[in-house]
């Protein structure tokens, strides 16, 4: 009988074959997995077509609601890519060992999130063929050019911080993974770059990615704020506030957080990777959930208690409907399970562990992006200079199925890039950058002082 491919392959420890084992073998279950999100895929790109082909007036949005759940998916998608500076930068810099396993899988959706989010930007226009002059004509005074500015510059550093990290495991895959197809071994080989571990190709690399971790952070806040400033900067009710920018950001780093867990969870599930991803893991996890919780709900009293202790004109309308309101439903089962309760649960050890925590996390998901809806559509119907004689639709914004397909694809999307790139590297780092040299050398000290 013919051996299968896994088979074929020789590890030279355990370690190698626990962390490289599912790049060599595809399971059914995976070709599954792809088959489904494909399926999600091609949906959205069928409702991407109708909208092309009939123009924006198959969504639900109109003079009122001009933006819908595609700028709510566009601020979550943000917001989740803010996780990768949180480990990458944050918890690395300050020297958080326990978090080391955990810092691949958050640059890698870090990557795919923000990628998610810059496509979802072009789709939200009604002729993204003219894109091009976001670029050719630009204005530096809009808030639109900065965004586009801080996002571009965002997404290269996260794919940098990304490629530095993976580039010694890849060199690995490329010298030791045989039991491969063609288009893998050339695809390491290339990626590779002639990586051989040198004593002064680890130096640069680990400057680069010091001075990338510093860099990472400003601008994974300034990425945040300056979303926010799109909506501050817009006359609208429950946007004219000097708290979104930190509210945003607060924000950001708490969906960031559930997200890692949430993908800790499968992660270490189905790559069976529980001696490396352990339940202490969780346990830490669930403690700095909290605590970007708490941050964000005291973030969340400064925004709505100014608005709700005047109650002056619009603003008051606005605050009505939300507390009270149609959408009242919708913003109170997004504090209290989305946030509030989170919070409580979490503060009990017995329900940081693996699946209490996943279930708990996927709460603070759905709420953060139910949370997004709330921020943009409300505000948008309650509009400072209300249009006389408006139509009724105006007034009402029920997304239509082109829309949900196009969410659904997106978010396919996201988990597509993300699979890819697990099934394709490493998920956690099999060589640490240390250089094979005594770093008391003479050679060594001199390399270094070149470098530096």
């Amino acid at each position: 009988m013919k051996k299968s491919i896994s088979e074929k392959q020789l590890f030279n420890s355990t370690k190698e074959r626990d962390l490289l084992g599912h790049i060599v073998k595809t399971s059914i279950r995976y070709k599954i997995w792809i088959a489904i999100l494909l399926l999600f895929i091609v949906f959205g790109m069928y409702g991407y077509y109708r909208q092309i082909r009939y123009g924006l007036i198959v969504t639900a949005m109109r003079d009122y609601t001009s933006w819908g759940i595609y700028i709510s998916n566009f601020v979550f998608f943000v917001a989740v890519s803010l996780v990768g500076s949180l480990f990458s930068s944050i918890l690395k810099l300050n020297k958080n060992e326990w978090a080391k396993p955990l810092i691949r899988i958050s640059e890698i959706i870090a990557v795919a999130a923000i990628i998610c989010a810059a496509v979802i930007i072009i789709i939200d226009m009604g002729r993204p063929d003219r894109f091009i002059y976001v670029f050719k004509f630009g204005r530096i005074q809009s808030p639109i050019i900065w965004d586009v500015i801080i996002i571009s510059t965002y997404l290269v550093i996260s794919f940098i911080l990304l490629y530095i990290s993976l580039l010694p495991d890849i060199a690995i895959c490329r010298d030791r993974l045989t039991a491969i197809p063609k288009w893998k071994k050339k695809l390491y080989k290339i990626a590779a770059i002639n990586w051989s571990n040198q004593p002064e190709q680890v130096l640069i690399i680990k400057k680069i990615g010091r001075i990338l971790g510093i860099t990472v952070l400003p601008v994974a806040f300034a990425i945040h704020t300056v979303t926010s400033w799109l909506f501050a900067t817009t006359w609208r009710p429950g946007w004219d506030s000097t708290n979104l920018g930190p509210y945003f950001v607060s924000g950001a780093f708490m969906v960031g957080a559930a997200v890692i867990i949430f993908a800790m969870y499968f992660v270490r599930k189905y790559l069976n990777l529980k001696s490396y991803i352990t339940t202490t893991h969780f346990d830490h996890m669930g403690k700095l959930l909290v605590l970007l919780s708490l941050v964000y709900f005291y973030f969340n009293i400064n925004e709505y208690l100014g608005p709700a202790f005047k109650m002056v004109g619009v603003e008051g309308e606005h605050i009505t409907e939300l507390f009270v309101g149609k959408y009242a439903p919708m913003y109170w089962l997004v504090q209290i399970f989305g946030l509030v309760l989170p919070i409580v649960f979490l503060l009990f050890k017995n329900l940081r562990k693996p699946v209490p925590i996943v279930i708990i996390s996927s709460f603070v998901i759905l709420g953060a992006w139910f949370k997004r809806f709330l921020i943009v559509i409300p505000s948008l119907q309650h509009p400072y200079l209300p249009i006389q004689g408006v139509d009724e639709s105006y007034l009402h914004y029920i997304p239509t199925w082109e829309e949900w397909a196009i969410t659904m694809a997106s978010f396919a999307s996201l988990l597509l890039i993300i699979t890819i790139l697990i099934k394709l590297f490493p998920v956690i780092p099999i060589q640490e950058l240390e250089s094979p040299i005594e770093e008391t050398s003479i050679e060594s000290k001199k390399l270094k002082n070149e470098i530096y």
